[in-house]
């Protein structure tokens, strides 16, 4: 079986097991780009929790100092006086009327924010928000009466650190056009997020391996001796 030349490329880089410093994994991934469209950088942190209980569950946010480099597109789910402050903070979508499109299967939104009262409405679409991440929830701030702080939160590049089953986090953490700079100093705002979040009731490791990766490009571990400040 043959080996692209890509392929060859990376294998001659990158060893599987080794894992680099911040700044020679950050190096890499921007290297080993093959592709022309700007590619997202993200993060695998593997944690040694157990979602299936409450304190272990880990569900926050953070907000990174250079954005994720996407523009966010957020619905907001309100009425009355709440509809004016959300356009006049950027939202890009607002209305109770779009429970209705979601209820449909519109989708064309990257966040979405209720004020409290609209939660009873959107309770009932959890069977279609629930597994695109788009469920508003009080612990991630898009459940809140303060819509333009929430909206603009957002914006600016507020992204939410949560938990898989497996316990796994995958988390965008730039853009490959971003400087080196800006991408470590994002990575190191979403690992100090995690370990202060490390549960008092966890036996053992918490946080085993992270590694970096771009959209079409391979996984680099990453020493955390060297993301800590």
């Amino acid at each position: 079986m043959s080996i692209t030349k890509n392929k060859k490329e990376i294998n001659k880089k990158v060893d599987p097991l080794k894992e680099y410093s911040l700044q020679d994994a950050v190096g890499m991934v921007k290297d080993l780009k093959f592709v022309k469209f700007d590619e997202s950088i993200d993060l695998a942190i593997n944690l040694g929790v157990d979602p299936r209980h409450a304190d272990q569950n880990i569900r926050l946010t953070t907000s990174l100092p250079h954005g994720t480099g996407k523009d966010i597109k957020v619905l907001v789910v309100t009425q009355g006086p709440k509809e004016k402050e959300a356009k006049e903070a950027g939202a890009d979508y607002v209305g109770q009327e779009f429970l209705e499109k979601l209820k449909n299967g519109w989708d064309d939104v990257d966040k979405i924010v209720a004020t409290p009262d609209m939660m009873p409405e959107l309770g009932k679409l959890g069977k279609v928000l629930g597994p695109k991440g788009l469920m508003p929830n009080p612990k991630s701030g898009t459940v809140t009466m303060d819509v333009a702080s929430a909206v603009k939160e957002l914006k600016a590049g507020k992204v939410e650190i949560r938990v898989e089953k497996t316990g796994i986090v995958h988390i965008q953490c730039g853009k490959s056009s971003f400087e080196e700079i800006a991408l470590v100093e994002n990575i190191r705002t979403i690992y100090e997020t995690i370990m202060k979040a490390k549960p008092s009731s966890l036996k053992g490791t918490y946080l085993n391996k992270i590694s970096i990766s771009s959209t079409m490009g391979p996984g680099i571990k990453v020493d955390q001796g060297t993301i800590r400040l």
